[in-house]
């Protein structure tokens, strides 16, 4: 996709959704940081790849993975090794296994579009039990580490997974998993922020995304019903008979 065609891309709606994410998280760094560049890029690549899968386009993967792998150091740094299990270790591997699915199943041919699916009521009883089987494992593992916050950091674990799991599937029901993770990280920053200001500005980054994630769930719903309209008018132009 071409850079002079995102304008038209983009919903206005989704530009100023966007353009005010990019907008607090700058105003943040200037006025609580203005030391951790890396905070402030991370932050950046964040909000425009969730712009990006809110459209169901591959490219928001590919900047998850950026995303995923400066975002474990900015938390090694604060001993949230929970986060850099997280996020290295789970969530930026499954990207690319995401980013490989999605490129495998375009919408007709659209490769800007990923062809959204339907879970079932028994895979989601399979992705409960994965999900607490993960976060029983990892809380013992997180403890060991001596992990900051650990009840906050063990909740994140599971939500992240949950995420994750659903994204790599296509569900809409990714971005409500992620909604949830940005809840858990806003707490998670906000005790953060208690020894060093600065990480207000992460806090700030999580509020934007939760914006984004709330709107991305949104915007995949009508996404699946724009799809399912036109597969169901496909298969009806199939069985009219031409004359």
């Amino acid at each position: 996709m071409k850079v002079s065609s995102f304008k038209n891309y983009f919903t206005k709606l989704e530009i100023c959704i966007w353009s005010c994410s990019v907008l607090m998280i700058i105003s943040s760094f200037l006025i609580f940081d203005r030391q951790n560049y890396l905070n402030l890029i991370t932050s950046l690549i964040g909000v425009t790849a969730l712009i990006f899968i809110a459209k169901g386009n591959p490219i928001g993967q590919m900047l998850c993975i950026i995303f995923g792998l400066i975002y474990g150091i900015i938390s090694f740094k604060f001993k949230y090794y929970g986060e850099v299990i997280t996020y290295v270790g789970m969530t930026m591997p499954m990207a690319v296994i995401a980013l490989i699915s999605w490129l495998k199943n375009p919408f007709k041919g659209n490769h800007a579009e990923v062809t959204i699916n339907r879970i079932k009521g028994k895979e989601f009883i399979l992705i409960f039990f994965l999900t607490a089987l993960v976060t029983f494992i990892f809380f013992f593992v997180l403890r060991y580490f001596n992990t900051a916050n650990l009840v906050p950091s063990t909740i994140s674990i599971a939500t992240s997974f949950f995420a994750v799991y659903l994204t790599f599937r296509r569900s809409p029901f990714h971005a409500l998993g992620y909604a949830i993770n940005d809840i858990v990280l806003i707490v998670l920053w906000v005790l953060a922020a208690i020894e060093d200001i600065s990480c207000i500005c992460v806090v700030v980054c999580f509020s934007a995304f939760l914006i984004n994630d709330v709107y991305g769930f949104i915007n995949w719903t009508r996404i699946l019903k724009r799809q399912a309209d036109q597969d169901s008018q496909l298969v009806l132009d199939k069985k009219i008979p031409t004359v």
